[in-house]
């Protein structure tokens, strides 16, 4: 089966929070007919660096979710502080947080943090970018340690290492079905590519059919490098964010 969900785009830096709103509600109901459809599984929100943007988008989502036009909203690359405004004013908390986890990031502060205020409100954390972002990142998938712990799991790759790594974790997760993506690039378009692809995907799957032992994953939590941050494509409201 599939599960459909929809991004709200971003308004245009300077958008009062009225007109937001109103942009949130027309897209809502264009992608519905673009789709042909009633309602989807779940509508993700961007966020913005003005709280009331996100407040009232947020409140639009909410009517959708009620008016039964989708089963549950969500949002997208939302610091601490992202969540702490939007939670100030919502009746309903996002069902999931999408935002960065790998390898390398665990004694990252920054992401500790937002995993734990999730955790703590409820909020299901769904990771992207388990071999990095915006492109795979080389020194994650040539790691010595990541090699040898796939290794002793029948020459699992390091790229399924740190994609158990995640799910084992705790997160949901989104993969990539092979290595070749970067920014605004793909590789599942063509013939070929969309062979490789699907044959990536069923590998990725097999990530279900063993596990880390406990000390793997202690070793591969401590690792601090490569480090990125968690909400990285986030607006210039969250720390370190992309462009800011």
């Amino acid at each position: 089966s599939l599960f459909l969900n929809t991004k709200i785009r971003k308004p245009k830096p300077g958008t009062s929070a009225s007109d937001a709103a109103t942009l949130a509600r027309d897209q809502i109901e264009e992608d519905l007919k673009v789709l042909n459809l009633d309602s989807v599984d779940m509508l993700m929100l961007r966020d913005s660096p003005d709280c009331d943007v996100m407040q009232a988008q947020w409140a639009v989502l909410e009517e959708a979710l009620s008016s039964g036009k989708t089963r549950s909203i969500g949002v997208i690359n939302y610091c601490k502080g992202s969540l702490k405004c939007l939670l100030e004013t919502a009746k309903v908390k996002p069902a999931l947080n999408y935002y960065m986890v790998h390898v390398g990031m665990g004694p990252n502060l920054d992401a500790i943090a937002l995993r734990s205020f999730c955790d703590e409100m409820g909020i299901r954390t769904f990771a992207y970018g388990a071999v990095g972002e915006p492109g795979p990142s080389d020194e994650l998938l040539n790691s010595p340690i990541l090699n040898r712990i796939g290794s002793a799991h029948g020459n699992k790759s390091p790229e399924e290492v740190a994609l158990r790594y995640v799910i084992q974790g705790g997160a949901a997760v989104s993969v990539r079905p092979t290595t070749k993506f970067g920014l605004g690039t793909g590789f599942c378009g063509s013939e070929d590519g969309a062979k490789e692809c699907a044959n990536g995907l069923k590998k990725r799957a097999s990530v279900f059919d063993w596990s880390l032992t406990e000390k793997e994953m202690a070793e591969l939590a401590a690792m601090e490098s490569p480090d990125d941050n968690p909400t990285l494509f986030s607006s210039a409201g969250c720390p370190g964010a992309f462009g800011s």
